[in-house]
């Protein structure tokens, strides 16, 4: 045990602090002060600190960061059952065990300290094996507090900067999704990353003056690594570096990809996708499906006998193996044409009481808010949260409308 003249630093969260049991002493007897000193001498693990005043307590306990104080029930100025009080109104002091000394056992008074915060009673002077047992008993628990409630900080610091580097990621790929188009060809999104951020990306360009291609990938898992993977996906589509692929072929872009981008070689993260490309001469869409939700067309002659196709069934995902064969279909597209890709994100959410969302409902959704006359893109996105409730999407949600 070691005796400080002075008052250490104090922060009992501080870890070398907090491993050691630290005992204040309030009592206005000097000789109380040093019986006990006496007694808590042959603790290697204790340090001991005496406050003969009262009046100085508080400022005592801020400074040196008792783990239990010992609190002397009759003094003059201040009574320790008023300093109790003091204590449990401090912050800095509320949750420090508080073992009252008194010279004798008085049921009411017992009762009334304990009310007031007490930790534990003891007629002094106790035995110094009583008297230690209990300060080592109080201490264990206050320590070990104090360890949650700095792993608890140090858990919502590192939450806190995980959600930053989130939003700065989710921020950094809304960056680089493609501009909305008019002419020939419209276009509209809407891209809302979960709070854990998903790996959902998409973009579309001209490859030449008469192939439009349009692409929506998302990525398995949330985080900066799942994002990460989008991008360097996203960069590969838009500068067509991929060695031997004929981008207007969507067969040999997810072909590529799948020998690109293989799992093993990154972090075991594969991705579904969905990849269309309209030749505009011959107003022809081919596409390929990759694992992905099937896209949807809305099309007809006229808008008014327009009607919901689904565009294939879900293929292979990415990454998964190294030879896979993606196939593609085609068709021809009428007057009225109307592309909608999207994430499973936007429909695999439930009701507070119901059932996940299928597919089925969705391209429900989507076909009502096409007849609405508005904005689709924005009615569908409204009915699915409206069917969500408040809670926030557990993955990002992405849907991009082309209209041809």
């Amino acid at each position: 045990m070691t005796t400080q003249a002075q008052p250490a630093p104090s922060q009992p969260r501080a870890s070398e602090s907090a491993r050691r049991i630290r005992v204040l002493l309030v009592d206005d007897q000097a000789m109380i002060g040093e019986a006990v000193r006496r007694m808590l001498s042959a603790e290697a693990d204790i340090d001991f600190q005496y406050c003969g005043d009262p009046t100085k307590a508080m400022a005592a306990a801020a400074e040196f960061g008792p783990t239990v104080i010992l609190q002397d029930l009759v003094m003059p100025e201040i009574d320790g059952l008023t300093m109790l009080k003091f204590y449990r109104a401090n912050p800095a002091t509320r949750e420090m065990p508080v073992i009252v000394l008194s010279t004798k056992e008085e049921p009411k008074v017992k009762a009334e300290a304990f009310t007031l915060g007490a930790s534990d009673y003891l007629v002094k002077l106790p035995d110094p094996i009583e008297l230690t047992a209990r300060i080592r008993h109080h201490s264990k628990g206050y320590i070990a507090q104090l360890e949650r409630n700095e792993a608890y900080a140090a858990l919502k610091q590192s939450e806190e900067r995980l959600a930053a580097e989130l939003a700065q990621a989710a921020k950094y790929v809304e960056s680089l999704l493609p501009p909305r188009l008019e002419g020939v060809i419209k276009t509209e999104w809407l891209f809302v990353p979960s709070t854990e951020l998903g790996g959902d990306a998409f973009g579309y360009h001209w490859l030449d003056s008469n192939h439009f291609a349009m692409y929506l990938l998302d990525v398995c898992g949330h985080g900066v690594k799942a994002a990460l993977l989008s991008i360097s996906v996203m960069n590969v589509l838009r500068n067509q570096v991929l060695a031997s692929t004929d981008f207007r072929s969507p067969t040999e872009v997810l072909e590529g990809l799948n020998h690109a981008f293989q799992m093993d070689r990154h972090n075991d993260m594969y991705f579904t996708m969905w990849y269309g490309v309209f030749d505009k001469q011959n107003r022809r869409l081919t596409y390929a499906n990759g694992g992905h939700p099937p896209a949807v067309l809305i099309a007809g002659a006229t808008e008014e006998s327009a009607v919901p196709v689904r565009l294939s069934k879900p293929g292979t995902i990415i990454g998964a193996f190294p030879d896979t064969k993606f196939n593609s279909e085609a068709m021809d597209l009428p007057e009225f044409s109307r592309l909608y890709v999207f994430s499973d994100g936007i429909y695999e959410v439930a009701p507070p009481d119901g059932p996940m969302m299928k597919y089925s409902e969705f391209v429900d959704i989507l076909a009502a808010a096409k007849r609405g006359g508005g904005k689709v893109v924005e009615l569908t996105f409204d009915a699915i949260r409206s069917v969500r409730g408040e809670k926030q999407f557990e993955d990002d949600v992405s849907i991009v409308e082309i209209r041809f």
